[in-house]
């Protein structure tokens, strides 16, 4: 069903855009134009039909998963110069509503010729849009630094300095050097524990690697543990929980662990991912999704208690577990915000980024470190967290 919905709107989409170009291609090209579009979504369709059907091995993926990238990015920049046209029809409407129209002729050449000019602007627009998006995208993070005080934190945990990184989406458009430099900008933070908050993968457990080779064996004193999140189920996610844990990442998925420092107890909990009971992608389900009373259950009464949580929709669930401090991500802060101080995160729920709190309760938001479907970013700069604990 997705899929015929995709596909329609694909259909919907193109022949808008078809019509589009021929006001403002020469009419040479006419014949050819639904021949090239066609071939530019054949493959975007191929690997989609692929993926639904749980064809992830299957030889030619790699090359056709590239190749549909490409259609996909034409996709977005079709949905672009749409409205970039709807905007010049528009303007065009506006100024000759009351000149009459040629007699004799199809279409106003003054119509067509305005509309070819906002066309060469849109895509213009779009390229310098594109590289302000490529440049945040790929840039160094931004380091945010939080003290986070409780009255009922424990002695022991005061000033516990902890690093939160989130939707790595290490795969097609996040390479290993990337991953790398990440794990090398929090080192220099020497937080006491590091926390990774799902989305590790963009979709294939074998896009794994850069993040075990980079944080397999990070100097964190009181260790690396990490939870899954949504991406991290798009495939069978047995490999992943294996890799984690041979390279000596807790994998905490409706689990908890007991972190003693100075005589106080930090309980670490995390939840799973709604995801794992999804079997969308290979009609297979992988866990319950998540479970606070199994996350923290046993956990002793005078420990602090901190939540891993992939989405922040889900806080309720920390809440039920006994989280004072939640961790979440999932959100990239709206990794693509045209309107400056609006968050496109609003569209999947109201928190998008940042702090939140709820009486003495606190959730963080991180904005992520990769990014999904366009290599861009426009007013969400990748982030990595650096909380540390007070008591006060």
């Amino acid at each position: 069903m997705l899929f015929l919905i995709g596909l329609v709107l694909i259909f919907l989409i193109q022949w808008f855009h078809l019509r589009l170009l021929r006001l403002e291609l020469p009419s040479r090209f006419y014949r050819v134009l639904p021949w090239v579009l066609g071939l530019i979504h054949v493959p975007v369709l191929l690997f989609a039909g692929l993926r639904l059907l749980g064809q992830g091995g299957h030889e030619a993926l790699p090359i056709l998963r590239t190749l549909a990238r490409g259609g996909f990015y034409f996709q977005a920049f079709t949905v672009l110069h749409l409205l970039a046209g709807m905007v010049a029809e528009g303007l065009w409407h506006l100024w000759s509503r009351n000149r009459p129209e040629p007699p004799g002729e199809t279409v106003d050449p003054g119509r067509r010729a305005f509309l070819r000019t906002a066309a060469f602007a849109s895509t213009g627009a779009s390229i310098a849009f594109g590289a302000v998006g490529v440049r945040e995208a790929y840039s160094d993070p931004v380091i945010t630094r939080r003290a986070l005080a409780f009255p009922d934190l424990p002695q022991g945990l005061d000033g516990l300095r902890i690093a939160q990184l989130s939707d790595l989406h290490s795969g097609p458009l996040i390479g290993p050097h990337l991953v790398r430099r990440w794990r090398d900008l929090t080192a220099r933070e020497r937080p006491d524990l590091l926390l990774l908050t799902g989305d590790l993968v963009d979709s294939r457990p074998d896009e794994l690697d850069p993040v075990i080779d980079a944080f397999g064996s990070f100097p964190a004193p009181y260790g690396t543990f990490a939870i899954l999140g949504n991406h991290d189920y798009f495939d069978d996610p047995r490999p992943i929980w294996r890799d984690l844990e041979a390279a000596g990442i807790r994998c905490l998925e409706n689990a908890s662990t007991l972190i003693q420092r100075g005589g106080g107890t930090l309980a670490l909990m995390g939840l799973q991912d709604p995801m794992a009971r999804n079997g969308r992608f290979r009609h297979m389900v992988f866990g319950p999704g998540p479970r606070p009373t199994e996350a923290a259950r046993d956990l002793p009464v005078d420990a602090f208690r901190l939540c891993m949580n992939h989405r922040p929709s889900e806080w309720e669930q920390a809440l039920a577990a006994g989280a004072r401090l939640t961790l979440s991500g999932h959100t990239h802060g709206g990794q693509i915000n045209p309107i400056p101080w609006f968050s496109s995160a609003f569209l999947i729920g109201p928190r998008t980024q940042g702090l939140y709190r709820e009486g003495e309760d606190l959730l963080y938001v991180s904005r992520g470190l990769g990014v999904v479907g366009l290599p861009l970013r426009i007013y969400a700069p990748p982030e990595i967290v650096i909380i540390t604990l007070k008591r006060g």
